[in-house]
């Protein structure tokens, strides 16, 4: 009987090793179509759609021939009512969709390492999941993720990681609370000096609060702690810089005129679209740059 049992156990092992060795049906090994880097990379706004499809845009110059492989996320792509969803729906639609991409490579691929990568709007979203991933709270642990690029994020904190020249002030749409927590070392973060998006002066309330409204332009319930932390951040910087005063002097007939051509200035510029050959240093561009460090990631 004890022979028997030996025999036994001798042979259950001898069938996961098999398993493991010649590629059986054992969780041991990935599935050997799996990739060592996966990519998920979110447009910006108007860059993607239902309509239009997959839509690369300004990512297209990160990702062509990266040694990974690359999924683009779909989503509405808008900002303004009148294009069916606010800003605040369509950036969560992103999120959503990017999450469920990680969410199921992981699943089916447990060595496979993850990076995101967004512009603009979808930088705004690639950023959040990145915070959810990096707090303990995203579909898979810190250490799957192997880095993060955010090109014009819209909640870039004066803490994150710059490459290239720095820009002034923070992103319209105010700082992550909490942050990247432990994948922080990890987010690297490209924003033109002059893309009001990504770099807004700390005493710009009249744009900082438009940033928090667009944000908030899709509420959740379960996000109202968030909602209010951003809030009360902003009060705080308002309050010790004069205060009601101060908030009204932004919103005098001169001082809108004032904004009124800053933003034509802005946007006549280009800036927030020229990152294919904005100068980072070392003879690189935003785009070559974030290619060429996601690629080192293989």
């Amino acid at each position: 009987m004890r022979l028997k049992k030996i025999v036994a156990a001798a042979g259950a092992a001898a069938s996961v090793l098999s398993g493991v060795v010649l590629g059986g049906s054992g969780s041991a090994i990935a599935d050997p179509g799996c990739p060592s880097l996966y990519v998920v990379a979110v447009p910006g706004t108007w860059e993607t759609g239902y309509e239009k499809g997959v839509q690369p845009g300004m990512l297209t110059g990160v990702t062509r021939g990266l040694p990974a492989k690359v999924d683009y996320v779909t989503y509405a792509a808008t900002a303004f009512p009148w294009e069916g969803n606010v800003y605040g729906a369509s950036k969560k639609e992103a999120t959503d969709n990017a999450r469920n991409l990680v969410r199921a490579m992981a699943s089916r691929c447990g060595a496979t390492k993850i990076a995101l990568v967004g512009y603009s709007q979808g930088a705004d979203a690639a950023g959040d999941l990145a915070s959810e991933i990096g707090s303990g709270l995203g579909p898979v642990s810190p250490d799957r993720l192997a880095g993060v690029g955010l090109i014009s994020d819209p909640r870039r904190s004066i803490g994150d990681v710059q490459v290239g020249p720095p820009a002034p002030g923070a992103g319209a749409g105010g700082p992550r609370v909490g942050g990247f927590g432990f994948i922080s070392d990890r987010v690297r973060t490209i924003c033109a000096i002059g893309d009001l998006y990504c770099s807004t002066e700390e005493t710009d309330f009249v744009t900082r609060f438009a940033g928090f409204l667009a944000q908030t332009s899709n509420p959740t319930p379960t996000s109202i702690w968030r909602y209010q932390l951003e809030l009360g951040a902003i009060m705080t910087d308002l309050m010790s810089h004069g205060g009601l005063p101060a908030l009204q002097s932004q919103l005098t007939e001169d001082a809108n005129q004032q904004r009124a051509k800053q933003l034509e200035k802005f946007y006549g510029s280009g800036t927030h679209h020229l990152y294919g050959s904005y100068p980072v240093g070392g003879g690189q561009t935003a785009i070559s740059w974030m290619h060429n460090w996601i690629a080192g990631m293989a």
